[in-house]
């Protein structure tokens, strides 16, 4: 059973869903365990079996699984340490920051009691709109924490505010969040510890002591 630190990560559909493939591998390669869970818009840009394949997790796209007798939103909310949404559109920040929860995302965000880290993608025009600002600034209130935007090349053609933060920076923000786990010492014995004496220091050893017993 491992003890490395749960990370759920829910994909929303922004163009930016197709960097949530180096992020979970860079995760995992800091020694985290990394469960996907992706809206039914997230599937347009980036394929669940994708995100599976580097996972080694089942992704989860939908509020319902008859394969699993759990109730999957709490189930999977009460295992994560941290709940990181990336990309995040302007759509389930609203979601979150006015209670909504009509999918699997949103109802795990409302369940949890973990940490919860967001990394906003969108037009710059949509990140500066009021209402966005204000779900910002009430999540920010309650805790929750956010990485960027960036300034950056967006696909409407603007250099602007919108970007999503490099995964690099993410999974920085993530360790000093949540560390993971340091690696387990390696144990040995004493006896495997004491340096052993060569055959040739015995051999000497022994005829010396031959010796002085000879001369008396």
């Amino acid at each position: 059973m491992t003890t490395a630190p749960e990370i759920v990560l829910g994909v929303t559909g922004s163009i930016a869903a197709y960097k949530a493939g180096d992020l979970v591998r860079a995760l995992r390669d800091e020694g985290y365990t990394v469960s996907c869970i992706m809206t039914q818009r997230a599937t347009r840009f980036i394929a669940p079996t994708t995100l599976q394949a580097l996972s080694e997790r089942k992704v989860h796209t939908d509020l319902f699984d008859p394969e699993d007798p759990q109730i999957l939103h709490t189930a999977i909310a009460e295992h994560a340490k941290l709940i990181l949404v990336v990309p995040a559109t302007a759509n389930i920040i609203g979601k979150f920051a006015n209670g909504l929860a009509d999918d699997l995302l949103s109802c795990i965000l409302l369940a949890a009691k973990a940490k919860i880290l967001i990394a906003p993608a969108m037009n710059v025009h949509m990140w500066q709109h009021p209402i966005v600002q204000r779900n910002v600034t009430m999540l920010k209130r309650l805790g929750v924490r956010f990485i960027g935007p960036e300034v950056g090349k967006l696909v409407c053609g603007y250099e602007a505010i919108g970007h999503l933060a490099a995964p690099e920076e993410i999974v920085r923000m993530v360790k000093q969040w949540t560390p993971p786990n340091p690696p387990h010492p390696l144990v040995t014995s004493t006896a495997a510890q004491r340096p052993k004496r060569s055959q040739a220091a015995s051999k000497s050893s022994r005829s010396s002591s031959g010796k002085r017993k000879a001369r008396r």
